[in-house]
């Protein structure tokens, strides 16, 4: 995503009639829009990151082997892959599938279902930092001193120079910038660096909460709005 927080798209086709209908349907849609003709050197451009949406027309020469190698990535964030075809079969790493010939209709169509996973897997893995020393209890009992760095809708980054094993889970309560009262979590510990960075993923959050924490989350996404209604 851009910093102007828009989704930003690699177009990958040398047909006219997709380059030419969906370039302007993605403009609708408030996406950034790269154009790649070649699907040799397509790999490339995702690798260096930022992409969110990838329209490949898989009748493209080597289109089979950019989506191996999109496939096989290690990448931990993927981007949603739309497929552009004359054959209406599911194609492995491929999340919407839009037949030729494409029309305005069709493509709208299933722009939005690739817009609304796009807009999941952004809410899913966007955390916003903190920067807020916090004490935590582990399993044993034992106060730890950590600081929480970021925060998002299924866990907290944080530092610390006490050892936390992988798998243990801590208890504290955050507060969040803006509203009165702290929220009390349980987090596991998933992975955590030699220079004292621990991720987290939440186990135990009241639902109260949990409400408090989306909607304080919600009031921060800040998304380029499409031009038509999705």
């Amino acid at each position: 995503m851009t910093s102007e927080m828009g989704f930003e798209c690699l177009l990958v086709s040398h047909d006219p009639a997709v380059f030419g209908t969906m370039d302007r349907i993605l403009q609708d849609f408030s996406i950034r829009t790269n154009v790649c003709p070649n699907p040799s050197s397509a790999a490339n451009l995702v690798a260096e990151g930022g992409t969110d949406l990838i329209v490949i027309d898989l009748e493209s020469e080597h289109s089979s082997d950019l989506m191996h190698q999109l496939y096989e990535s290690p990448m931990w964030q993927k981007p949603t892959i739309l497929g552009v075809s004359r054959v209406d079969c599911a194609v492995p790493g491929v999340h919407v599938m839009l037949r030729k010939p494409v029309t305005r209709e069709s493509g709208v169509k299933s722009l939005k279902v690739a817009y609304s996973r796009m807009l999941r897997d952004y809410r899913k893995h966007t955390r916003f930092a903190l920067m807020t020393p916090v004490l935590a209890t582990d399993e044993n009992h034992r106060t730890v001193s950590v600081t929480v760095t970021n925060i998002g809708e299924g866990g907290v980054g944080l530092t610390t120079k006490e050892k936390l094993a992988m798998g243990s889970i801590v208890a504290f309560r955050v507060p969040l910038p803006g509203l009165g009262s702290p929220i009390h979590i349980q987090d596991r510990v998933l992975w955590t660096r030699e220079y004292g960075s621990v991720g987290c993923e939440f186990v135990g959050i009241s639902f109260g909460d949990l409400q408090i924490l989306h909607a304080w989350l919600e009031s921060r996404y800040r998304f380029r709005k499409p031009l038509i209604p999705v």
